[in-house]
C-alpha cells in the first residue's frame, strides 16, 4: 500500500487495520483529512460522495488521536440523526475501534442495556448517539457527563446536512455549547455530509462561536454516468376529503421495472410507503412470485427494519426496498441497481443523497421519478392544470443536473428551540440565573439573535405561562 506522511503519522493499530483491509491506498477525502484531524487545532468537514470513505476519513486518524490520549473517560462523541445509521456504524467500528483496544457504545432508546450499563461504570472508547439522547444524559446524569466527557478528543456528527436550518440541528448545536461548557475546554468537531451547498455557511452552523477555525475539505470524486427516466400519471379522482389512491399503472410499472434485482423506491410519506409497499406485495401474491418488496420507515419495528436491511447486504435475494429518508442518509447497504422516487421530489440535495446509493464501481447511475397528477375535471381548480408535482420534479432535476446544492438557512430565531433548551439547562443544573441562561445559551450558544432585553421578555413570558418560576 502506498503510504504517505500523514498515514506514517496514524498508530500502529490503526495502520495494521488498514493494512487487513487490502486497501491499495487511500482515498482522495481519507488522505485529505489525516493531517487536519491529528493536528487538532481546528474543526473539520469532509464532503465527499456517498460510500467515499468519510467514516473512515474521520475515524483513522480520530482512533490515532484516541489511543494516544492520556485523558481518561469517552474519547470520541459520534452524532447521528438516525438509530438505524448509529446500529450500522456500531458495526462498522468495532473492529476499527478494537484494533486500538477501544469499545464502541451505541446509545438510544433500542440500544441493548448491556453496553450503556458497561459505558456507566468504565466510560471510554467511543460513544454513538442521537441528539435526544445526549440531551437525556445531559440532564439526567450530568455528574456522570462531566466525568465521561472530560478526556473527549473529537466530536463526530455524521449526515451534517440533515441538521442543517432546521430545529433540530440549532438543538445540536446547543447540546455540543453546553458540553463543552460543562467539561471546560473546546473539543474539535469533525461534520460528514455527501451534499453541502456554500460551505462556509456550513462551517458557521458546525460551530456557531467560532472559537475555532474550521477546515473545508471536498473529494468531488470522478462521478458515473446518470441514467434518468421520469413517468407521468394520472391520480383517480377521489370524493372529498377522501385521499386518492395510487394509480395502478404507476404499480404495475414499478413491479414491472423493479422486480429481479434491489431497488430503493422513496416515497414523500409513511402512509404512501405502507400504501405502495402493501399494492407491490399484493400484486407478487396474484403472480404467484416470492414478494421481493418491503417497507421501510421510522415507525416500523426495529426488527423488522433491521431485517430489512440486513436483507439489502447480504444481496443474495432481490429486494426493493420502499422507503422513507430512513434510507436516504448513510447506512451502508452497498449498492443497489437503481432509485425510485414516487412524487415530486422535495430537493436538489436530498435526491442527490438518494441518488448516490446507486452506480458504484463504475456503473450508470440508474433514476425512476414516479410523478402523480391529480385527474382533472370540470370542478377541478385551475392549478391543477398546471401539472405543478411534473414543474417541480423538472426544476429539482435540472438542478441536480448543475449539481446545485440548496444552501443551509440563516437568520433564524429558533424560539420554540430555545424554549426547550432554557427548560433543559435549568433541569439540568436544578436552577440557572437568568443571566447566565443568556450566556449560554445566547452569547455565546446557537440563539445570537436573541439579545438580553429580548431574553429577559422570553423569560417572563415562560413565568406568566408557568413554565419556570424565579426564587427570591
Amino acid at each position: 500500500m502506498e503510504t504517505s506522511a500523514g498515514f506514517s503519522r496514524l498508530t500502529e493499530g490503526v495502520r495494521r487495520w488498514v493494512w487487513k483491509q487490502g486497501w491499495p491506498s487511500l482515498r482522495e477525502i481519507q488522505e485529505m483529512a489525516l493531517l487536519p484531524v491529528l493536528d487538532g487545532k481546528e474543526d473539520v468537514i469532509l464532503s465527499a460522495a456517498t460510500a467515499g470513505g468519510k467514516t473512515e476519513a474521520a475515524f483513522l486518524p480520530a482512533c490515532t488521536r484516541m489511543a494516544e490520549s492520556s485523558l481518561p473517560g469517552t474519547a470520541i462523541l459520534y452524532v447521528s440523526p438516525l438509530k438505524a445509521l448509529i446500529n450500522d456504524q456500531a458495526r462498522r467500528l468495532e473492529s476499527l475501534c478494537g484494533s486500538v483496544g477501544f469499545p464502541v457504545t451505541p446509545w438510544h432508546g433500542d440500544a441493548p442495556d448491556g453496553g450503556k450499563n458497561a459505558l456507566r461504570k468504565n466510560p471510554r472508547g467511543v460513544l454513538l448517539i442521537t441528539p435526544e439522547s445526549l440531551e437525556s444524559l445531559l440532564m439526567n446524569s450530568p455528574s456522570w457527563c462531566g466525568e465521561a466527557f472530560t478526556g473527549l478528543v473529537n466530536v463526530i456528527v455524521d449526515e451534517f446536512h440533515a441538521f442543517l436550518g432546521t430545529e433540530r440541528g440549532c438543538q445540536l448545536q446547543s447540546l455540543l455549547r453546553r458540553t463543552e461548557f460543562l467539561i471546560g475546554r473546546t473539543v474539535p468537531r469533525i461534520a460528514l455530509s455527501a451534499t453541502l451547498g456554500e460551505m462556509e455557511k456550513a462551517a458557521s452552523a458546525l460551530r456557531p462561536e467560532k472559537t475555532l477555525p474550521c477546515r473545508i475539505l471536498v473529494s468531488e470524486g470522478k462521478g458515473s454516468e446518470l441514467l434518468l427516466q421520469v413517468r407521468g400519471y394520472r391520480t383517480p379522482r377521489a370524493d372529498k376529503g377522501v385521499r386518492p389512491g395510487l394509480p395502478d399503472e404507476l404499480v404495475q410499472d414499478a413491479y414491472r421495472l423493479l422486480r429481479g434485482d434491489s431497488h430503493l423506491l422513496f416515497t414523500n410519506s409513511r402512509s404512501r410507503t405502507e400504501e405502495l409497499a402493501a399494492a407491490l406485495s399484493a400484486l407478487c401474491d396474484r403472480n404467484f412470485v416470492p414478494n421481493e418488496f418491503f417497507p421501510h420507515h421510522g415507525s416500523l419495528a426495529p426488527d423488522l427494519r433491521r431485517s430489512l436491511e440486513e436483507r439489502l447486504q447480504k444481496k443474495d435475494l432481490p429486494t426493493t426496498a420502499v422507503c422513507t429518508s430512513t434510507l436516504e442518509l448513510g447506512i451502508d447497504i452497498g449498492s443497489v441497481a437503481s432509485i425510485g422516487q414516487v412524487g415530486e421530489p422535495g430537493s436538489a440535495s436530498g435526491l442527490r443523497q438518494r441518488l448516490g446509493r446507486s452506480g458504484r464501481r463504475g456503473a450508470p447511475a440508474v433514476l425512476r421519478v414516479f410523478v402523480e397528477e391529480d385527474e382533472t375535471g370540470p370542478d377541478s381548480h385551475p392549478a391543477d392544470a398546471l401539472r405543478l408535482s411534473l414543474v417541480q420534479t423538472a426544476a429539482v432535476l435540472s438542478l441536480l443536473l448543475r449539481k446545485w446544492r440548496e444552501p443551509p438557512r440563516e437568520g433564524l430565531y429558533h424560539l420554540s428551540t430555545l424554549v426547550q433548551q432554557t427548560l433543559s439547562v435549568i433541569a439540568q443544573y436544578g436552577g440557572v440565573r437568568a443571566d447566565q441562561l443568556w450566556t449560554l445559551l445566547c452569547g455565546t450558544g446557537p440563539f445570537r439573535a436573541v439579545g438580553k432585553k429580548d431574553y429577559g421578555d422570553f423569560l417572563r413570558g415562560l413565568g406568566e405561562k408557568h413554565a419556570l418560576s424565579q426564587l427570591g
